[in-house]
């Protein structure tokens, strides 16, 4: 028995370090780390999405940012990139832009008009189907579909 287990430990330890090694798809980068303080460089390319909250300890932010970490695929298929402002003394762009109320979750269309106001965390499934019912989403779908 004590000869059987270090071919089993090896075993598994090969085949775990197989798997990573095939793995060479890394997960989408999505979030923006940059401050950024004008849309304009979104629009037509990209569907932002803005997470506001008075601090980053904040319970709905935290809560907001892992569910678009666990399905950052599904947000990068439907072209989101997320941006994050969570210094409300700082005044920022977007903040005087969109004038959040403690926390908030905007979604901007490719058109660079706001679709979707949150006050409070929302699943990726229901924003990946609200982009979905967007006609530019329905064209780009088709036009997928097509080629």
């Amino acid at each position: 028995m004590k000869q059987i287990l270090p071919i089993v430990f090896a075993g598994l330890l090969g085949g775990s370090l197989a798997a990573a090694e095939g793995d060479t798809t890394s997960p989408p980068t999505i979030f923006l780390e940059q401050d950024v303080t004008d849309l304009s460089e979104f629009v037509w390319e990209k569907r932002p999405i803005i997470v506001f909250a008075d601090s980053p300890n904040d319970p709905s932010f935290a809560q907001q940012m892992d569910l678009l970490r666990d399905r950052a695929q599904e947000l990068a298929e439907r072209d989101v990139v997320v941006l994050t402002d969570t210094d409300p003394a700082a005044e920022g762009a977007l903040r005087l832009k969109l004038r959040p109320r403690g926390f908030m979750l905007v979604l901007i269309g490719k058109d660079g008009g706001v679709k979707l106001r949150k006050p409070f965390p929302w699943d990726v499934r229901e924003l990946s189907r609200t982009i979905d019912k967007m006609p530019m989403r329905q064209r780009e779908i088709r036009d997928r579909r097509d080629s």
